[in-house]
Formats: C-alpha cells, sequence, structure tokens
C-alpha cells in the first residue's frame, strides 16, 4: 500500500509479502528514503537523487498508471542495491538530519548508509 502525504512531502511504501516484507519513507522535505526490511531487521537510508527519484507528484501518478494499466513501462522504476558494511545505531545527530518520520520508522535498528 502507498500513502501520500502532500502536506509534509512524505511517502509511505508498505509492501506486505511474508519474509521479503518492508516499509519505505520517501521524506521529500529532508530529500532522504528509508527502507525498513523486517528479514534483516535493519534500515536501509539513502539520499534522494533527483535524477533517479520521481517527483512526489509524479509519484500517484506511476502509482495510478501501474494499477490500471498492469504493465506500464516507465523508465523511473528504481532499484536500490545496499553493500553490506559498517552499521551506525543512530544518534541525535543523524535523528535530526533524517527527520522524525524515518527516525520512527529506524529507531533501534542498525542503520546502513
Amino acid at each position: 500500500t502507498m500513502t501520500i502525504d502532500n502536506k509534509d512531502n512524505i511517502v509511505e511504501v508498505h509492501v506486505r509479502s511474508g519474509v521479503y516484507s518492508s516499509d519505505t519513507i520517501f521524506d521529500y522535505s529532508r530529500g532522504y528514503i528509508a527502507t525498513r526490511l523486517f528479514s534483516r531487521n535493519a534500515c536501509f537510508i539513502m539520499k534522494i537523487n533527483k535524477k533517479y527519484i520521481p517527483e512526489l507528484q509524479e509519484i500517484g501518478r506511476l502509482a495510478f498508471e501501474r494499477k490500471t494499466m498492469k504493465t506500464v513501462y516507465s523508465p523511473k522504476n528504481v532499484w536500490a542495491q545496499f553493500q553490506s558494511g559498517h552499521s551506525v545505531f543512530g544518534d541525535i545527530k543523524e535523528w535530526l538530519l533524517y527527520g522524525k518520520p524515518i527516525e520512527q520508522l529506524c529507531a533501534g535498528l542498525p542503520l546502513y548508509q
């Protein structure tokens, strides 16, 4: 499921697929994306690169297209691959940078940036 909050410039995506379940927040106000993978008990954070990530207004349109036309092609499909490496637990500095929605999603989990 996807929830778009135009007022706060946040998109929440919830994928419920057993072992592959995840929650993702696109925080356009702060410029970060955070994905919590339940199978790995970890959070992955990356900076929004406008070259690859659709604008907030476009996400709703793309979701509608995908739902109504099952095989819509879009050059804006994004796949991210994270390398396992060192992780940190978020501290006050990170949470000020990433914002409250991402803190609520990732607090207490290892963060991979």
